[in-house]
């Protein structure tokens, strides 16, 4: 049963409470949850296709491979539901919520890098046309900024190589905390 986290006795849809739940639930029920991990349109169908997985480990796996996988078209439509490292991000949804847990560190960051983080993004949006992806789980707001100025001197097909990669660890962090 999909439950609302510290409200036992209340349902929340976004919020898959544990593998178990992950393998039983609804699969429409699932799929709501999965798209928050990744807004690819295929992404939640092919992870579901799956079920029953036998452990965290497995769907974690799945996750990952499906997220490496998809066609440019998709990996685009998933990219338009990140927002920009640096930006506050507003809501209650699932997404905005796993956006600002993930981008914790930008909350240390001095002016200077978030002013050079502004202007990375644009000079990088305006280089590829979608923003800039990094998994920002356990780096800190320079390392960001540098993995940003490095990646600006990618050639397209480069750079969708590394975006693949980090839409991939980042959707397997976040399937991880759905499951577990």
């Amino acid at each position: 049963m999909l439950r609302r986290p510290g409200n036992p006795g209340g349902w929340h849809p976004l919020t898959v409470a544990a593998l178990d739940d992950f393998n039983s639930d609804p699969a429409g029920t699932v799929a709501e949850a999965l798209r928050t991990c990744n807004a690819a349109p295929r992404f939640a169908a092919e992870v579901l296709a799956g079920r029953p997985y036998p452990d965290t480990e497995a769907v974690v796996a799945r996750a990952e491979q499906v997220a490496r996988a998809l066609p440019w078209g998709e990996v685009t439509l998933a990219l338009a539901a990140h927002p920009r490292i640096g930006d506050r991000v507003a809501g209650a949804s699932a997404e905005a919520e796993a956006s600002r847990r993930e981008q914790s560190a930008m909350s240390d960051a001095d002016a200077e890098v978030r002013a050079a983080l502004v202007e990375g993004n644009r000079a990088y949006e305006d280089r590829f046309e979608h923003v800039f992806l990094i998994r920002a789980a356990g780096r800190s707001p320079e390392e960001m900024l540098a993995e940003l100025r490095r990646r600006l001197g990618n050639d397209v097909e480069s750079e969708r190589a590394e975006v693949m990669e980090q839409l991939a660890q980042i959707t397997g962090l976040r399937v991880r905390g759905l499951v577990t």
